[in-house]
This record gives structure tokens, C-alpha cells and sequence, in this order.
């Protein structure tokens, strides 16, 4: 259930429904909205806080950290997660590790082409 809590956290700071600084629910009136415990909610709220998507001042509350603090932070867990997920579907498929390299090199080369292709792109010029 923490999970969840985590995530939604996440989700609202990502999308920039929570700003940096806005304050949180405090975990006593979390947990009573979402009917789970106390100790699930303080659970989510220190994996937050370890993961810098929220600061928590003692006396004062939990907030979320600073904008850019905890977008590069999610924005590196997303992609130790994502890149995870690659390696293992590459162990599935049995590649080498110069065919994932390749491989990616290819994807990199791809989307800087597709970049280059819609900057030079002219909607009124035939191609």
C-alpha cells in the first residue's frame, strides 16, 4: 500500500500539481483519507524523502524538495528502472554486450535524426 502512496506523490509532482515547497497532507490526515495506517503512510513518506522528492522539517511538516532536486531524481530513478528493464530483456534475447551497445548507439543515432528531420521540416515545402 506504501507503494501506491509513493507513486501518487510522484505522479502529482511530476505533473506539476505539487510545486517545490508546497506542503503535503501531514501523515496523520493521509492516512485517515486513505484508510490505511499510520505506519504505511510514514513508510511512504521516508521512502519519498530518501528518494529527495520531499523535504520533511521537523515541527513543520513534510514538503516537496525543490523543483529541480526532485525532478532529477525521478527523472534518475525512471531511468535506472527503464535501463534495467533493457538489460534484462537483452539477457532474455541472449545479446552480447557489444550487440546492446550496438544497439543502443543505433537508437540514440535514430532519434537524433528524427530530431534533425522535424527542425528542418517545412509543412508548406514538398519533401
Amino acid at each position: 500500500m506504501y507503494v501506491q502512496i509513493v507513486e501518487q506523490v510522484v505522479a502529482k509532482v511530476m505533473a506539476g500539481e505539487w510545486q517545490a515547497g508546497a506542503p503535503l497532507p501531514s501523515i496523520r490526515e493521509l492516512a485517515a483519507g486513505s484508510r490505511v495506517s499510520v505506519i504505511t503512510v510514514k513508510r511512504a513518506y521516508l521512502e519519498l524523502e530518501r528518494a529527495g522528492v520531499i523535504v520533511t522539517r521537523h515541527g513543520k511538516g513534510s514538503f516537496v524538495a525543490d523543483a529541480l532536486d526532485a525532478t532529477q531524481a525521478l527523472a534518475t530513478q525512471e531511468f535506472q528502472a527503464q535501463l534495467q528493464g533493457l538489460l534484462e530483456a537483452a539477457r532474455k534475447l541472449g545479446l552480447a554486450r557489444r550487440e546492446i551497445v550496438e544497439r543502443v548507439e543505433q537508437a540514440l543515432a535514430g532519434q537524433a535524426d528524427a530530431a534533425h528531420t522535424t527542425k528542418n521540416h517545412d509543412p508548406g515545402k514538398p519533401q
